[in-house]
């Protein structure tokens, strides 16, 4: 018997997880893979928050269903955050806390997205976008962003991918997967794009929001009238080393908060109640271990920088925040070291794979099918190791 519904037939398996999963697979087989396919940063969550999940494990106060929208002091530390860091006025009615910021991204997905609604998506773009519109019956849009412009979509390009059937806008700044960071600057021609259209609503992805090298990050949502018309996107994995934890959460208007805390009271209710205590602690103590962290993303960002210009064909731009890099590639397409020919990104990642035993990401699962992404989230040596080997496997092909 095979009954699966045709919306899972259709939805496109995540390309990173995909990869990983083959990683793991030549791994089992005793072959070292050096993984530079997932967005993991190989860095432990700090202790104290560690001893503030132990703590609330240890109080017994924690044990039973939270809120579905997330406790209220964490809410409230969130508002706190976003008001002081971002210059964002959410209040803790406007908060809701997650299983992720995917779950986030899926919960506004579920909420405003009718049957053939469009969102327009800035691409290159994070792989799951796709499949969680697709997923509440909407139609992406994609509008490139190429590498000339840092991979940065203008505000023409995104009001002429503008229709009436137009929904929403999502884009993530710094982003995954080349680590542009939009400006003030190129964000306000954007914004007056959007308050041109009374009836959407932008999803702004800020998860990198503390791996950011310009100095200064900026939310959508602060801009003159854009703070009803966005919905911002956060969490506790990147910045805070805190991925298995699974903690997102949105700032949002106040209909749209209460329609994702509906869709979530449905799906999963609340977020883990520990996880929220260890988020807690996050929010509201020393942000130096983060900023320690991405003074080292910076080096290696620059260390990778200087491998990658070594190889040949490969062209990159500086990440100017996130931990990849996004080389178009397409200058191996066509190929063939005598056994195999490379006709893409999708056969070049697997190429790297298995002669050079480095796992990576095709780029046409990030809207961007001359790409590969590989992530800088790992130590030096398997950094210098892996491009070496790229490197050396790449220089067979003619």
């Amino acid at each position: 018997m095979n009954i699966v519904s045709d919306r899972i037939k259709n939805m496109a398996e995540s390309a990173t997880l995909a990869m990983a999963a083959k990683a793991r697979e030549y791994k089992a087989k005793g072959i070292n893979v050096i993984s530079l396919s997932l967005g993991e940063p190989d860095f432990k969550t700090p202790q104290h928050i560690q001893d503030g999940a132990k703590k609330a494990i240890d109080e017994g106060k924690y044990f039973a269903y939270p809120p579905v929208n997330g406790y209220q002091d964490l809410r409230e530390a969130i508002s706190a955050k976003f008001k002081n860091e971002n210059g964002l006025d959410y209040s803790a009615d406007q908060i809701v806390v997650s299983n992720g910021a995917k779950q986030s991204i899926a919960n506004i997905f579920q909420a405003i997205i009718n049957e053939g609604d469009e969102v327009v998506v800035f691409s290159p773009f994070w792989v799951s976008y796709s499949a969680l519109i697709e997923l509440a019956g909407g139609v992406p849009v994609f509008v490139n962003g190429g590498i000339e412009n840092d991979f940065k979509v203008t505000a023409e390009q995104f009001e002429a991918a503008i229709t009436p059937k137009t929904k929403a806008m999502i884009f993530s700044s710094p982003c995954n997967p080349t680590g542009s960071v939009f400006t003030k600057e190129e964000l306000e021609p954007i914004a007056e794009v959007v308050l041109k259209h009374e009836n959407m609503i932008v999803v702004s992805d800020e998860i990198y929001e503390h791996i950011n090298y310009t100095g200064a990050h900026m939310s959508i949502g602060a801009l003159p009238g854009m703070l009803e018309r966005t919905a911002t996107v956060n969490g506790m994995a990147k910045g805070f080393a805190m991925t298995g934890w699974r903690v997102g959460y949105i700032g949002a208007p106040l209909w749209l908060a209460k329609a994702c805390n509906k869709v979530q009271g449905q799906f999963t209710s609340a977020n883990c109640s520990i996880a929220q205590r260890a988020a807690y602690t996050a929010l509201t103590t020393d942000l130096e271990p983060t900023r320690e962290m991405a003074k080292e993303y910076l080096r290696r960002r620059d260390l990778v920088k200087g491998l990658l210009d070594e190889i040949p064909g490969f062209k990159t731009n500086v990440p100017q925040g996130a931990f990849y890099f996004f080389p178009d590639v397409s200058a191996y397409f066509g190929k063939s070291d005598g056994t195999t020919t490379v006709n893409d990104a999708d056969e070049l990642a697997m190429y790297i794979l298995e002669n050079a035993q480095v796992s990576v990401v095709t780029g046409g699962a990030f809207g961007a099918p001359n790409c590969i992404r590989l992530s800088y989230a790992a130590s030096e040596e398997d950094l210098r190791n892996a491009i070496s080997q790229m490197k050396e496997a790449l220089a067979k092909l003619k």
